[in-house]
């Protein structure tokens, strides 16, 4: 395995935090019987570095089960969102999008673990040390236990500046259409960080892209910022959601795209629970409830074939 001070570099701040959060939901997802989603690389990760070795990987490690707070609900939540994004990020693909670019791609294995179509390039676009250490994990597994999959091109960036020189310089091409995800990744950035960023996507999406993302709407009370879930994640693994989310008045990305030409398709995670049907369900003080998924496509996206 690689050095353990070396992998702890890579995910030892909060955002990194983060990246094991959800790497610990999506294994965890993965072992139940009605799993929404699965990623067999993802426990690796968490048992890979210190801070999360402990954390549980399997439905039966979790005390209390789905009733659990931060294991339970927010683990399905994490669940959910990797499913309707996994779905999205395909149906693009097979509907003729060969480039899929991952903003803020933590330990995300899309590239690795989806079935997609000849031809396609996922790149993953994070921070040095984070990609270090997925990089480390992925290098120590078996050969027999990495398929394919798509190709899989790595740039590392901060996306608070600017990173669009990065991604073409590693071969990605501003004249064909491509599948944006930023996943998890707006709700810590600045504010002047997402309008930069959105700009950039507008910029390099030609028309056929399309852009999915993760925001929350407006400002939480006092009730809902006490939610278990936030707490919980303090308490028990040192991830205090709170103090990362960017305090600043957010942008409407979704309007602003809108006013580019974009068509944008606004949805709540619930809207999925209750396609799925399974998945958390609306709640008293929910810190769930301003969550929403957004969905916008550059019109020229050919059809969709799957």
């Amino acid at each position: 395995m690689p050095d353990t001070a070396q992998q702890d570099r890579g995910v030892a701040g909060g955002v990194g935090l983060t990246a094991l959060l959800v790497a610990a939901a999506r294994a965890v997802e993965t072992h139940r019987p009605d799993a929404l989603a699965r990623d067999p690389y993802a426990e690796h990760f968490v048992r890979a570095a210190r801070a999360s070795a402990r954390w549980p990987v399997r439905p039966e490690e979790v005390p209390g089960g789905e009733a659990d707070p931060l294991w339970g609900r927010l683990g399905r939540y994490f669940g959910l969102r990797t499913r309707v994004l996994d779905d999205h990020l395909l149906r693009q693909a097979y509907g003729g999008v060969r480039q899929v670019v991952l903003l803020g791609a933590g330990l995300d294995t899309r590239a690795l673990r989806l079935d997609w179509p000849p031809g396609c390039t996922v790149f993953e676009i994070d921070q040095e040390e984070v990609l270090a250490f997925k990089h480390g994990v992925l290098d120590a597994l078996p050969a027999g236990d990495r398929p394919p999959g798509a190709s899989r091109v790595t740039v590392a960036a901060d996306l608070r500046h600017d990173w669009g020189a990065a991604l073409t310089g590693a071969g990605f091409a501003p004249s064909a259409p491509a599948a944006w995800l930023a996943e998890g990744l707006l709700l810590y950035l600045p504010s002047a960080a997402e309008r930069r960023l959105i700009d950039m996507v507008d910029r390099m999406g030609r028309a056929g892209s399309t852009l999915a993302y993760e925001v929350k709407l407006g400002v939480e009370s006092a009730a809902v910022r006490d939610s278990p879930v936030y707490a919980e994640a303090k308490e028990r693994i040192g991830v205090d959601l709170l103090a990362l989310f960017d305090g600043e008045p957010r942008p409407d990305s979704a309007a602003d795209l809108a006013a580019r030409g974009w068509s944008t398709t606004v949805r709540t995670p619930f809207d999925f629970t209750r396609l799925h049907g399974r998945g958390p369900l609306p709640e008293r003080h929910d810190c769930l409830a301003a969550n929403r998924w957004v969905f916008a496509r550059r019109p020229g996206v050919p059809a969709l074939t799957r």
